[in-house]
């Protein structure tokens, strides 16, 4: 008998552990992420979500365990690194060169990538334009290229950040909260924008949020952390029903979660 076909790994931790002096920051979390999904990971404040996911991009060191990425182990590669192999991120916080374009933006994230960021023999301006109109098309920011990007919108910046994070072709994209400083609509319109494109792209999405439509509406399968560990997880009507996020998390929001 044929044995079955299991999905490959965009990402797996194992028992990946973080301390910040004597507090537990991330207590040997065991992630498991087959490629294609659309992963949401939340829980409440201090749950250690963002610490998580910068001991997987690189931007913390870990104490210990391993990280995969398709199938690699990348534990203590530097984000450059990390990049190169295929793993793109976007951080709470805005960050992108307020002074430069929109095109601009994306046109350097493209010269990182393609490794032409010390080209000194041709004006930067010149190369990859048409890529870069066509990743600001694709988050539906080509309108507001010729725009300083400190000067665009909350929402457009976060479109931006997108489009600079899809320039370097990503195979894993991973969004820490993507939709914070948004209001309610915005939320689900760049998330909808989000789950677009990672299907048309093939992408891995894994990203932390705490707006909970949002997250029962976007993803596949939930990852539910509580003080640096794994409470549950499962897809989100399952998610939805344990008892024990309901009552460390969740609380009185369930009844507005559809």
């Amino acid at each position: 008998m044929a044995e079955p076909v299991s999905h490959p790994l965009a990402l797996r931790t194992v028992d990946l552990k973080k301390h910040f002096g004597g507090v537990q920051a991330v207590g040997g979390v065991n992630l498991t992420v087959p490629a294609g999904d659309l992963r949401a990971i939340i829980g409440p404040n201090g749950a250690g979500k963002t610490t998580l996911f910068n001991l997987i991009t690189g931007d913390l060191p870990h104490d210990s365990g391993q990280i995969y990425v398709r199938d690699e182990e990348v534990s203590g590669l530097a984000p450059q690194d990390l990049c190169r192999r295929g793993l793109g991120r976007t951080f709470q916080i805005t960050s992108i060169f307020r002074r430069l374009t929109a095109l601009e933006n994306v046109q350097t994230a493209l010269l990182t990538h393609h490794r032409r960021h010390y080209d000194i023999l041709r004006p930067a301006r010149r190369l990859y334009r048409d890529e870069a109109m066509a990743l600001l098309d694709r988050v539906g920011l080509a309108f507001q290229a010729g725009k300083p990007s400190g000067i665009l919108a909350h929402g457009d910046q976060r479109r931006l950040e997108l489009a600079i994070a899809l320039a370097s072709e990503p195979h894993l994209l991973m969004l820490d909260e993507p939709t914070a400083g948004m209001a309610a609509p915005e939320r689900h319109e760049i998330m909808a924008l989000v789950a677009a494109i990672a299907r048309e792209a093939e992408l891995t999405v894994v990203f932390t949020e705490h707006d909970m439509d949002v997250v029962f509406a976007v993803a596949r399968r939930i990852t539910v952390l509580h003080q640096g560990a794994v409470l549950a997880e499962g897809a989100p009507l399952e998610v939805r029903a344990n008892a024990e996020v309901q009552r460390v998390y969740l609380g009185h929001e369930k009844a507005r979660v559809r």
